[in-house]
């Protein structure tokens, strides 16, 4: 269906004959004759693209396009207009008007014209959702954060959502991996096709094979029927590859060559299949330590990692923890029936102090326990697990405290690089990207600062 549009037109002979003609190129199409009706069916229908005629009886069409755009701007409304009235199509763009177009018209010239406002009809859908991402912190794919660290995020998720180009995210376990690549198949022009998700480290290796390639009947002693392997399934749609780094590496040979060819031939077959499938993948390994150890090819690294996009661990985003906690206790407290009105101040800030390891994985947990637990209509300092109970709330690990945290910039960039190392777990990769430098800078600074790269 190329369409669904609803046609307002008080000449019965005019509706019957646009309703045949573009149901015939493949749109789905509503006519009424009046625009008073057409407002009643916009309340209950959902329309692409409104066509409407400038001439009828009662509210005419320049005053129903004006009520349309007031209420709902991402509606697009094409003005039908007399054969060379300049007048009436700029009185149709000033009401509002997406197009106009004048008798008589070819209906083929029509059908162009209304692929481009549904198309339009798409992209300010896909706009209004990524802004509702960023402005409110928060997507229907489960991502919660303010943070400028998630604006970065939220920025390449936009820029890359309506692309093909293989994405590689990385991050450690528990950041959020996954939902960042179904925000990016949500957002993106395969939305409506399938999302296939396989753990790479979960499937044992003399299953990957099959797994990935699928196989034919009888193509091995327990090939009891025909199997489509990840790239089919996932055709039309995306394929998510999380924990790339635990394929095999004469595997991954055969991978890189069917996404270079986009065929694949499943096991016992003698034909290659094509398929169309956008692949995301994703590791918590520092991958390019992966790739100079041998672990991981460099081929193979650079096909898939044409756009990177970090997802930053929980400790480094600040007050999203207070966001994303308040986010799963109103989801608990709905689940376990217990009207929890909030977290107390104090165990507010055992959250902000605490390391999260295990990152937002981990926070969700912890607010499960105390929402289960708790016997009061806030959640306290003892109701969350003992190892956040147990956090000191101050840590001046880059400052000091008092008097003596007066301290030179460059003694202050020492122990910041420190801090960074420390909070990403030694990671010189993802450390290199907070602090702004390559991988190369970050080597000379440890050098130049006397810190142990091991630290």
């Amino acid at each position: 269906m190329r369409g669904k549009i609803l046609i307002v037109d008080d000449d019965h002979d005019m509706c019957a004959m646009l309703s045949s003609t573009l149901g015939k190129a493949g749109f789905s199409v509503t006519t009424v004759p009046s625009a008073d009706i057409a407002l009643h069916e916009l309340e209950k229908r959902d329309i692409d693209v409104l066509l409407a005629d400038i001439n009828m009886k009662g509210m005419d069409g320049l005053e129903l396009c004006a009520r349309v755009v007031s209420n709902r701007p991402d509606l697009p409304v094409i003005i039908i207009t007399a054969f060379g009235s300049m007048e009436t199509a700029i009185a149709a763009i000033r009401a509002g008007a997406y197009d106009f177009i004048p008798k008589p018209f070819d209906t083929s010239i029509l059908s162009l014209m209304l692929d481009r406002a549904v198309k339009y009809r798409s992209l300010s859908d896909k706009i209004e959702k990524l802004n509702k991402l960023i402005d409110g912190g928060e997507n229907p794919y489960g991502i919660v954060g303010k943070s400028p660290v998630m604006d970065t995020v939220y920025g390449l998720i936009r820029r890359t959502a309506d692309t093909d180009s293989y994405v590689l995210i990385t991050g450690e376990s528990g950041t959020g991996k996954e939902l960042v690549a179904k925000a990016i198949h949500g957002f993106g022009g395969r939305a409506e096709g399938p999302f296939v998700a396989v753990n790479c480290s979960a499937v044992p290796e003399t299953l990957l094979e099959s797994e990935f390639f699928g196989y034919r009947h009888g193509a091995f002693t327990d090939a009891k029927t025909d199997k489509k392997g990840l790239f089919l399934q996932a055709d039309g749609g995306t394929l998510f590859l999380d924990e790339i780094g635990e394929i095999p590496v004469y595997l991954q040979a055969k991978l890189l060559r069917v996404l270079e060819s986009r065929v694949v031939r499943p096991l016992g077959d003698e034909k290659e299949i094509p398929f169309d499938t956008r692949v995301i993948s994703a590791t918590n390994r520092d991958i390019e330590e992966a790739v100079r150890t041998g672990t991981v090819r460099e081929d193979f690294y650079y096909r898939l990692n044409v756009i990177q996009i970090e997802v930053p661990p929980l400790r480094l985003r600040g007050n999203d923890i207070l966001l994303i906690a308040d986010y799963y206790l109103s989801y608990f407290s709905s689940r376990y029936n217990k009207k929890i009105t909030g977290i107390n101040k104090n165990a507010m800030e055992k959250l902000l102090s605490y390391d999260w390891p295990g990152n937002v994985r981990e926070l969700k947990n912890g607010i499960e326990r105390a929402v289960a637990l708790t016997n009061h209509e806030q959640i306290l300092v003892d109701d969350l697990p003992e190892k956040i109970r147990s956090r000191a709330v101050d840590d001046h690990s880059v400052f000091g405290g008092g008097r003596e945290a007066l301290i030179s910039m460059d003694e202050l960039e020492k122990r910041y690089i420190i801090f960074v190392l420390g909070k990403t777990n030694n990671n010189k990769s993802a450390a290199a990207r907070i602090l702004g430098f390559d991988r190369k800078t970050l080597y000379q600074k440890l050098k130049r600062h006397n810190i142990d790269p091991k630290v």
